[in-house]
């Protein structure tokens, strides 16, 4: 091997010890894309990059010197834009909420990340892979302490009542009588069992108490069943 596809190696190995350690993070927890995915797309990416640069057929002539006919940006590009089908893999739409949108976005840095690396570009690959774990690591309490600052609470909630004229109105009314905001409604019917499921996000005041808002529904005529999702 010459010295050159040390270097190649290098490259890729970087890509994948820096996609390695983003993965552990998102790997800890219940995520639709962890530990070998990132090392993948990270390696991936820093694999795609080396063969544009330097996968033509006179490459053992040149060596480590760059033809200026050939344009390393065309496979690069096409990094970009395909790692975004396998990010909309990772997002999940579970009734009104919607989970996997920050390891969309960590699976397209990462891809970055690898390109980087596999153009030899180690001091910035190593610096977005620190901020990019600072951002994951630091920032994800930061934003639950100022979202848990604000004046209103959030709950996602989802009823099962009866499929009767007026169930809804009842609910909503119920709702802005006690000054809960409605942000999202979703209704679906159930015709064989003759029922209606609603999903909703709720915004309540801080100064309301949640739990009597809920109780609340509950006692609603029709309501046969309420589910706090979050």
């Amino acid at each position: 091997m010459s010295s050159h596809d040390w270097e190649m190696l290098i490259r890729l190995l970087l890509a994948a010890f820096l996609g390695g350690i983003v993965g552990i993070e998102r790997g800890s927890g219940d995520r639709p894309a962890g530990f070998r995915t990132h090392i993948l797309v990270c390696a991936g990416a820093a694999l795609f990059m080396l063969v544009s640069m330097y996968g033509y057929d006179d490459y053992p002539m040149h060596g480590e010197e760059f033809p200026r006919n050939r344009d390393s940006s065309r496979i690069a590009a096409q990094v970009v834009s395909g790692i975004g089908f396998l990010g909309a893999g990772t997002i999940m739409h579970e009734g009104v909420t919607v989970r996997g949108l920050t390891t969309a976005a960590s699976l397209w840095m990462i891809s970055a990340i690898g390109l980087a690396a596999g153009a030899g570009m180690y001091v910035l690959s190593i610096g977005s892979t620190a901020v990019m774990m600072v951002t994951l690591v630091t920032f994800h309490s930061w934003e639950k302490r100022f979202a848990g600052s604000s004046r209103n609470a959030r709950r996602f909630i989802r009823i099962v009542a009866e499929n009767e004229p007026g169930i809804i109105t009842n609910i909503t009314a119920y709702l802005t009588e006690n000054g809960v905001k409605v942000r999202t409604l979703n209704v679906k019917n159930n015709s064989r069992k003759n029922e209606v499921v609603l999903e909703l996000y709720l915004k309540i005041s801080k100064d309301r108490d949640d739990i009597d808002i809920i109780r609340g529904l509950q006692s609603i005529e029709g309501i046969i069943t309420l589910e706090n999702v979050g």
